[in-house]
């Protein structure tokens, strides 16, 4: 089945692209290349070293992952019709040519004993669906391994068929476009596109969904400080986990705030590489919305990092084809996939349009509690400050009562040391008054609350 596993955290897929990456060099035997003018590649020959078609297809993808910098993502290997071949279909993204997006097909098939050769038909994703059926035609024109006889046509049996033409199109509101064959419907808005087919098929292309850590740091706060999070029509599971095993629940989870819960069984699942802040896993099996026949499911799920207060965002790329069409409509779903591309600018525009009350609000209530909490502080420090003069008031009066009791008194000197020095003293209350009536523009008695403190008490 034709694969994709790489996409934006902005909601971007990161898929396939153009051309293919380099000459297929793994065998020693020059391969013969043939270059398509609108950019498609079509290559064949001799595999040197492979006894096997599994051996000569691994070759040639193990090139694709050195010259591209990425390992290939292959879909399920069938019989090209009318041959002894072997086919797969791939996606990549050629790195070394600025992240273009490649979708191909390879081929081996025996070609005397112990002997191998292989072909390899690759476009650019966009275009692949409508180009990979005349390169087929041109390659078993010219390509008869082993001396066989000419296969009859590009068609398959016994397994995936190839894909149908696509023809562009895009959302009302440009935010997102797919190739999809004629006949086929879709509807598209904020990014996300949904397409879907005459027999039931159907591909929902970046759906995304709020998901919150109800144990995050900032949910703990929230609730410390009495708030209650508001959690509706959201994901909530923890955003540490291993999404592997995470998956059927987080899977489940989103299609449930939409209606009826989604059951799976799972062929195969893995993690995959993702772009930076995001984790990714990729999941093949079969799934079915409670009450609905059972399909074909080809998925990949993705969070991302979460913010301070837990929230992350869970984007999901699906398809969904009904059993009795799978093999038929494998590598068309691919294609759709390979072809999805997303407009940032307008989806960031409409994002921050949707975002911007709810940000007022947070700015809102930042505010009215930063106001809220400079009142509480200037109260507190109103009452430490009347506090402290309370006990100072009262530690003077305690003073004046013990010097009353003890017959003392305390003086001001206005000429300490002959320079002007103004001192406080405690002294017998006889020698206060000599002092007083002796230089009373010198000395003089000092009241209780003139007392200075750390002097005088």
């Amino acid at each position: 089945m034709c694969m994709y596993k790489r996409f934006s955290a902005s909601m971007v897929l990161w898929l396939l692209v153009i051309g293919i990456c380099g000459h297929v060099a793994c065998a020693q035997t020059p391969l013969k290349t043939i270059n398509k003018p609108q950019g498609g590649k079509i290559v064949y020959g001799q595999v040197d070293g492979a006894t096997t078609q599994a051996a000569a297809m691994s070759k040639v993808l193990r090139t694709v992952h050195n010259n591209c910098g990425e390992k290939p993502q292959v879909g399920k290997v069938f019989k090209v019709r009318g041959t002894d071949s072997d086919a797969v279909f791939f996606t990549v993204v050629n790195h070394a040519q600025g992240n273009k997006q490649v979708a191909g097909m390879v081929i081996a098939s025996p070609s005397g004993p112990n002997r191998m050769e292989a072909a390899m038909v690759s476009d650019d994703a966009s275009r692949f669906g409508s180009t990979v059926n005349p390169m087929l035609t041109q390659l078993f024109g010219e390509w008869h391994p082993g001396g066989a006889g000419q296969a009859s046509g590009p068609a398959t049996g016994g397994g995936s068929a190839p894909p149908a033409a696509l023809h562009r199109v895009a959302a009302p509101d440009n935010s997102a476009s797919v190739g999809i064959p004629d006949g086929w419907k879709f509807q598209g808005n904020g990014g996300t596109m949904l397409v879907t087919g005459p027999n039931g098929e159907a591909a929902a292309l970046n759906m995304v969904r709020g998901g919150v850590d109800p144990y995050g740091p900032g949910q703990h706060q929230l609730q410390r400080y009495g708030g209650r999070p508001n959690n509706a029509g959201k994901i909530v599971y923890p955003s540490n986990v291993d999404l592997v095993r995470a998956f059927p629940d987080i899977f489940q989870q989103f299609w449930r705030l939409s209606g009826p819960g989604a059951q799976t069984q799972i062929a195969h699942i893995e993690r995959v590489s993702g772009p930076p802040g995001q984790r990714c896993v990729h999941v093949t099996g079969h799934f079915n919305f409670v009450g609905t026949p059972v399909e074909e499911m080809n998925t990949l799920l993705c969070t991302s990092a979460p913010s301070q207060m837990g929230n992350y965002a869970v984007s999901i790329y699906h398809t969904a084809v009904p059993l009795p069409f799978a093999d038929k409509e494998r590598a068309t779903m691919g294609a759709i996939f390979a072809s999805f591309q997303a407009n940032q600018a307008v989806i960031a525009r409409e994002a921050n349009a949707m975002a911007a009350p709810a940000i007022a609000q947070i700015h809102a209530i930042g505010q009215a509690a930063m106001q809220r909490a400079q009142a509480d502080s200037v109260a507190h420090d109103q009452q430490n400050r009347t506090w402290e003069a309370g006990q100072d008031s009262q530690a003077r009066r305690n003073q004046g009562f013990s010097n009353y009791l003890l017959d003392q008194t305390v003086i001001q000197d206005n000429n300490m040391y002959g320079n002007g020095t103004v001192g406080h003293g405690t002294v017998w209350t006889s020698t206060a008054n000599t002092l007083v009536k002796v230089d009373p523009d010198r000395y003089e008695i000092v009241d209780t609350p003139s007392f200075w403190r750390g002097v005088d008490y």
